[in-house]
């Protein structure tokens, strides 16, 4: 690990979580009251294209006088050659005008690709689907994570695995192309917002060496600021050769256990840890938890 240099160095920080504001199956107050029963000390929520969990999560702060840094953050949804590639926006401000409308358009994508999504389940005698996943969505941002959990009760499948993987996967019955933004104008709408914008899990795009090294070319020259290097799970080597490419590109690193439900492998906090030689998101934008 990096050497220890100050105090903030001791905190345990996980920078991309989420709540029932979008496909975390918490409350944002639930959220928060377990992020401090897991010991961490600066929390970054990070929904999918929607900022309506943070304001519930820093009443609950203030209710429970909870021990907690809570950082400002959502969790971009963007298209680069084919792939759906996340953006994540730290420190932003969630009232800022140009990140609303902008998220107000993703919105709109999200809901367009489920009603499309809800159709062709129909057309293969799937009924209900689109009423399914808006009640279980709760109002929050429509994601296909709710169609799998519409598609595990109606005895479709067993687990959410095998929902993507025999119903919404590219090719399969229900899947349906996203027409999501650049990463460009996800970059520039987290800047607007006085942000900082962090290329979610870059090990899980299922990219050769070679393409990821594109991606990561393509998000430094529009103007990214970080890489997440550390998740709880990860393949062996995987954290430190993320780790190299955050040196190489002269990226700050960032860390997140994507939290979306408590379960033994990846949880609040779990085996966050960066490798030696990059240089900590906070401490490179220490305006995100001062």
């Amino acid at each position: 690990m990096s050497t220890l240099t100050s105090l903030s160095d001791f905190m345990l920080y996980d920078l991309h979580s989420h709540t029932r504001a979008s496909d975390g199956m918490l409350t944002p107050e639930a959220l928060v009251l377990r992020a401090v029963q897991m010991r961490v000390g600066v929390l970054a929520i990070t929904d999918h294209d929607t900022v309506a969990g943070i304001a519930p999560a820093r009443a609950a702060l203030i209710q429970h006088q909870l021990p907690l840094q809570l950082i400002n953050g959502v969790e971009i949804s963007t298209l680069w050659e084919h792939h759906e590639i996340h953006i994540v926006g730290l420190g932003i401000d969630a009232h800022a005008s140009e990140m609303r409308q902008f998220l107000a358009a993703q919105a709109a994508s999200r809901l367009t690709r489920a009603q499309l999504i809800a159709e062709k389940l129909e057309k293969a005698h799937i009924h209900g689907a689109l009423d399914g996943v808006l009640r279980l969505a709760e109002g929050g941002a429509v994601t296909r994570g709710h169609f799998a959990r519409y598609l595990i009760e109606q005895g479709k499948a067993d687990n959410m695995a095998q929902v993507f993987k025999h119903y919404l996967a590219r090719g399969k019955t229900g899947y349906v192309p996203p027409q999501w933004c650049t990463i460009k104008q996800a970059i520039d709408a987290i800047h607007h917002s006085g942000g900082c914008a962090v290329l979610a899990h870059p090990g899980r795009y299922g990219l050769s060496a070679k393409w990821l090294k594109r991606l990561i070319v393509c998000f430094t020259e529009f103007g990214g600021d970080a890489m997440e290097v550390a998740q709880c799970q990860q393949p062996p080597n995987e954290r430190r050769q993320l780790g190299d490419y955050a040196q190489e590109y002269g990226l700050a690193a960032s860390q997140g256990s994507d939290f979306h439900q408590p379960c033994p492998w990846i949880e609040l906090g779990k085996k966050l840890w960066l490798p030696g030689g990059v240089e900590a998101v906070w401490t490179r934008f220490p305006h995100l938890v001062g």
